[in-house]
């Protein structure tokens, strides 16, 4: 077995055009039916204001496919940690035997994430945007804003988080950092009515954003809502959308802004609603004109983990990097 570190993942495997690529390609696999993916598995620990998620797909055809635990404890920044972690397991599709651990400390969950937000910005976003929204300040924003970097230039980025101050430190470092100007503001409404793209990146249980904010041309990524009691957009946002988009239908019904949609009946099982894997496949075709609003649902998927563990694997094997130790169970005759 192999086991590699956070530190060598980092090194290695980076967010650029590569893993977005990456990510596109393993949504095409799942449109295609080349995937066999179980719904995810949730803990929530509520006294902490945290959760565990174990996420897993087997892509058919690899050699290997991962199996996710990934945490978000949402008070941690209060202790100074990171409020997600985790790590992935890489199990041999010939034989269930472990073959690698990869203890990224949620790192290559951060990189996976942001990639799918590139890929939904790639094709429903604007060609030309020059105002940016993000919503949160966390380290999935920085992800997130490095991710469309990859696949839009703007010049101008407005950023809201509950933490006036959080939005002021996030401004002054990806101003730096990208190289554009970035601007902390008092309001969700500012950010929105502001912005020819949006992404939101929080854990809220209340809507962040209001169908009234909307505008002709807006682009809107939400990827916090990923279980049942969280909800960035208001029902009504879905229902504007002249393009709607899920990273998967049925999950997104089961966790994320399309789950509120559909329970509160702004929304109907008839509704028309695009899976990310149907744009990358061209089996359906995403933003043709720049009046459009479009959405996109992301609650992160099995696919995703199990392509940039591999991904991972490759980079780390053919530098021979990692710790490797005997964990066999199996008799030696002689």
């Amino acid at each position: 077995m192999l086991i590699f570190t956070e530190q060598e993942l980092r090194q290695y495997v980076q967010l650029n055009s590569k893993a977005v690529k990456l990510v596109e390609d393993a949504f095409t696999k799942l449109s295609k039916n080349e995937v066999c993916m179980p719904p995810i598995m949730r803990v929530d620990i509520e006294d902490q204001n945290g959760e565990v998620d174990v996420k897993t797909a087997y892509i058919k055809e690899k050699e290997m496919f991962a199996i996710k635990i990934s945490s978000g404890f949402f008070n941690n920044y209060q202790l100074g940690l990171p409020t997600g972690n985790g790590m992935m397991i890489l199990i041999s599709t010939q034989t269930g035997v472990p073959e690698a651990i990869l203890l990224d400390n949620g790192y290559l969950t951060d990189v996976r994430t942001a990639a799918a937000g590139a890929v939904a910005a790639a094709y429903l976003s604007k060609n030309l945007i020059e105002t940016v929204g993000i919503i949160g300040a966390g380290s999935q924003a920085k992800y997130q804003l490095r991710a469309l970097n990859i696949v839009r230039s703007f010049n101008k980025v407005l950023v809201y988080a509950r933490s006036l101050e959080r939005a002021k430190k996030f401004a002054e470092e990806m101003t730096t950092a990208l190289g554009v100007e970035v601007i902390a503001v008092e309001s969700a409404e500012a950010v929105v009515r502001n912005s020819d793209t949006v992404i939101t990146t929080t854990p809220a249980k209340e809507p962040l954003i209001k169908a009234e904010w909307l505008h002709p041309g807006l682009h809107i990524t939400a990827m916090g809502s990923d279980a049942e009691h969280k909800q960035e957009l208001e029902p009504e946002v879905l229902a504007k959308a002249d393009i709607l988009v899920c990273d998967t239908k049925a999950q997104c019904a089961r966790l994320g802004e399309l789950h509120h949609a559909l329970t509160t009946g702004v929304l109907t099982e008839d509704s028309r609603v695009i899976e990310l894997g149907d744009l990358t496949s061209f089996k359906t075709i995403g933003r043709v004109n720049d009046e459009q609003i479009t959405v996109c649902d992301l609650t992160g998927t099995g696919v995703q983990d199990t392509a940039i563990a591999l991904f991972a694997y490759q980079e780390m094997v053919k530098r021979n990097k990692g710790l490797r130790i005997n964990n066999s169970n199996i008799l030696q005759k002689n």
